[in-house]
């Protein structure tokens, strides 16, 4: 019995959107497949939840639309590519679907366009309600994730989007994530509350390797070797260092330069979730 469809939060994977089932699914069964009563594939049997640990409760399924454009891109040989938007978005609340006189919550709201984005050259704008992608409905960013990201890059798809009142189409062209700085990965070595962090110039392409929606320019933390300095201050990957006692950290060569010459007193601005945080801490 399939109990619900586009599960969402499920809290295993980056791109949610799973096959709810009350079918038996035994520890270890991780990869098997889910049919329907003729005997298609219908699923990829991921994960779990049991109250016993046994194969009585919920189960989850990756839905085998995603599971074949994996394999598509795996039998060319090549690494999921997955298309880049290039702007940011957030769920609907029910106060912001009154404000936009909606009956109810539906679609993604966007909240930033990046300059030279797939989003800006198809039109795009700050305040569009993306209702769906091409024709199936966005109910909220998991569901938008996922219609987008399981796009194969080359050619386009088309946006539905609520602009003043109106529907009005776009046509984004599905292009992978650019470089546009040299990543010059790093590993830091010298004493400081970096010890043990390997961080990465940000560009669109690392971005979405770390899963950073919206977030292109800085220096990022992308490993922490466990028990490091790093590691016991709190550091963790996808934290993004903004300044170092005020002065802004643009480059790793620059990151890597402060921490040869260490002060006295650090004094760190760490971006994290979207939030900035200041941290304190005696060389």
């Amino acid at each position: 019995i399939v109990s619900a469809t586009a599960r969402t939060q499920v809290g295993v994977t980056d791109f949610q959107f799973f096959i709810q089932t009350d079918a038996a699914i035994n520890p270890g069964n991780s990869g098997g497949a889910l049919v329907d009563m003729t005997g298609k594939l219908v699923g990829i049997n991921t994960a779990i939840f049991s109250r016993s640990g046994g194969s009585n409760g919920i189960g989850f399924a990756i839905p085998a639309h995603m599971a074949r454009f994996v394999a598509r891109a795996a039998d060319q040989g090549g690494k999921v590519q997955r298309p880049w938007l290039g702007a940011r978005v957030q769920l609907v609340s029910a106060e912001i679907a009154e404000a936009l006189s909606l009956e109810r919550p539906r679609g993604v709201l966007v909240t930033s366009v990046h300059e030279g984005s797939p989003a800006l050259e198809a039109g795009l704008q700050v305040s569009d309600l993306v209702i769906a992608v091409d024709g199936k409905e966005v109910t909220d960013p998991n569901s938008f994730g996922y219609r987008f990201a399981t796009k194969m890059t080359g050619g386009t798809t088309e946006f539905v989007v609520l602009r003043e009142n109106r529907e009005v189409t776009l046509t984004v062209p599905l292009v992978p994530a650019p470089e546009t700085v040299p990543r010059d990965k790093r590993e830091l070595t010298d004493y400081s509350p970096f010890e043990g962090a390997t961080v990465m110039n940000l560009s669109p392409a690392v971005a979405e390797e770390l899963g950073l929606e919206g977030l292109y320019d800085g220096v990022v933390i992308s490993e922490v070797r466990r028990g490091s300095a790093a590691d016991r201050v709190g550091l963790r990957p996808g934290d993004i260092i903004r300044t170092i006692n005020r002065q802004s950290v643009e480059t790793t060569r620059m990151l890597e330069t402060i921490t040869k010459t260490p002060p006295r007193v650090w004094r760190l601005d760490i971006e994290r979730d979207g939030k900035v945080s200041q941290i304190t801490l005696r060389g």
